[in-house]
């Protein structure tokens, strides 16, 4: 199980998505969905992305990748449903560790389930989904950070302005 909010998948996501998929025979995408926070796209928008990332990767370890929508509950509540014993996550930095590590324990103490770390392609340590969208908002060019698919999502929700290169 591989959970995040993806809003939006950047490049850095799928080569975490695509290397999980390496690892085992099927990895189930979990986008979470959180009723309280609004995020940019919608859940199903962010559904639709990660799929149409993996389909125009043209890697063949995409077709073991599930993309799926989780809302209720807790994510070993979804792993249990799934028969998922392994989160994998992707780490940037320490700060992503610092971060990541009580939840890895947390899940493991509630149900067992144990946490996968792989360190990201240091060409995409700087890239977050949230500075995706920042720079996107600021006419900056993101066709670098996202599969071609979410830069064109993000020149239809914020404009022409998020496709000014070199902006």
């Amino acid at each position: 199980m591989c959970p995040g909010s993806f809003d939006p998948v950047t490049l850095g996501h799928l080569d975490v998505l695509l290397r999980a998929a390496g690892m085992f025979d099927v990895v189930h995408v979990g986008v979470a969905v959180n009723p309280a926070k609004r995020g940019l796209l919608t859940g199903p928008e962010r559904v639709g992305l990660v799929r149409a990332a993996l389909e125009g990767s043209g890697d063949p370890r995409a077709e073991r990748v599930v993309v799926e929508e989780f809302a209720d509950g807790l994510l070993v509540d979804h792993c249990r449903r799934l028969g998922a014993g392994v989160v994998v996550k992707g780490l940037r930095g320490g700060t992503d560790y610092a971060y990541e590590l009580p939840m890895a324990l947390m899940n493991r103490h509630l149900a067992g389930v144990e946490t996968v770390f792989l360190v990201g392609d240091p060409r995409f340590e700087h890239v977050s989904s949230s500075l995706v969208k920042e720079v996107a908002r600021h006419g900056g060019d993101v066709s670098a950070l996202v599969p071609p698919a979410v830069r064109a999502a993000l020149v239809s929700r914020l404009g022409e302005n998020a496709d000014a290169p070199g902006a």
